[in-house]
């Protein structure tokens, strides 16, 4: 875990959730890892049940940004983050985890020396834990085994996670995540390490679930433009660690921001589906 930088700005009473529209909202957020700057000045507010993506390319802080929203890395003070409308440092983040169903292909390099099978870090999903440390019921036990076969990976239910490909470790992350009846969902690169037919068929389940569950906040991590589906209708571009675009879809996916995200003269070529392709020249 991240050792956090400092405390964060003062405590405050709670929130309640229904007056609250933000899902998420940062204010003036500076973060510091290694004695080097990774985040700096963040400003960013996504309401309930929005579909955001965040953009950028290697190092532009998107794996920062989204350890801060899990708590495991910390601004310095004086900034303002609240998730779920829990203000950090006036909650128990433990129990906020619960409520934020976490898909990230990285997420294996924290199981440490167990042996997690598929069907022990799906079951772990209620309770937020990396590993399954408890007896789970029937009930838990037969949503697994059916998310599993929905994902077409009941296959790696006795299989250890560290014998899996990345595309199926990612699999299981995903019915991990479904497990909960989450609030917020952060599919951190989710696609990064799948094949063209792999990467495929997860945005087809990530599109079927958003059409299910509109009520469902969606954080969307990439650095592939043809990844971000038409179901994300907003978002924002980082890059050095500062948010250089932020807005509407259209707004934020121009040739010209692209090219300043990447520093490559990219083109934009329009599928039939509203999806966005990129070619350099």
């Amino acid at each position: 875990m991240l050792i956090p930088v400092c405390r964060p700005a003062a405590i405050v009473t709670n929130r309640n959730d229904k007056q609250n529209m933000n899902c998420i909202n940062v204010q003036g957020a500076h973060v510091y890892l290694g004695g080097r700057e990774i985040l700096k000045g963040i400003n960013w507010q996504v309401k309930r049940g929005e579909r955001y993506f965040v953009l950028g390319a290697n190092g532009a802080g998107k794996t920062t940004l989204v350890r801060m929203l899990m708590g495991y890395a910390w601004p310095v003070f004086g900034a303002v983050v609240e998730v779920l409308g829990r203000r950090f440092g006036a909650v128990n983040l433990q129990e906020l985890r619960k409520k934020i169903a976490w898909v990230s292909p990285l997420m294996h390099q924290w199981l440490g020396d167990r042996e997690w099978t598929g069907r022990q870090m799906v079951l772990s999903g209620p309770d937020a834990t990396i590993g399954l440390f408890r007896d789970p019921t029937e009930q838990e036990e037969a949503q697994a085994v059916n998310l599993m076969r929905s994902l077409r990976a009941e296959h790696l239910m006795e299989r250890p996670v560290s014998a899996m490909s990345s595309g199926e470790q990612v699999k299981v992350l995903i019915a991990r995540a479904l497990m909960t009846n989450p609030e917020l969902m952060i599919l951190d690169e989710p696609s990064v390490f799948l094949d063209i037919a792999g990467r495929e068929f997860l945005l087809n389940t990530i599109a079927d679930m958003a059409a299910a569950r509109p009520e469902l906040t969606l954080i969307f991590i990439t650095q592939r433009i043809e990844d971000i589906l038409p179901t994300f209708d907003r978002g924002m571009i980082l890059k050095d660690g500062q948010i250089i675009s932020n807005g509407s879809r259209d707004q934020v996916l121009t040739e010209s921001n692209l090219r300043q995200a990447f520093d490559l003269p990219i083109r934009l070529i329009h599928g039939s589906q509203g999806r966005l392709w990129s070619v350099i020249g």
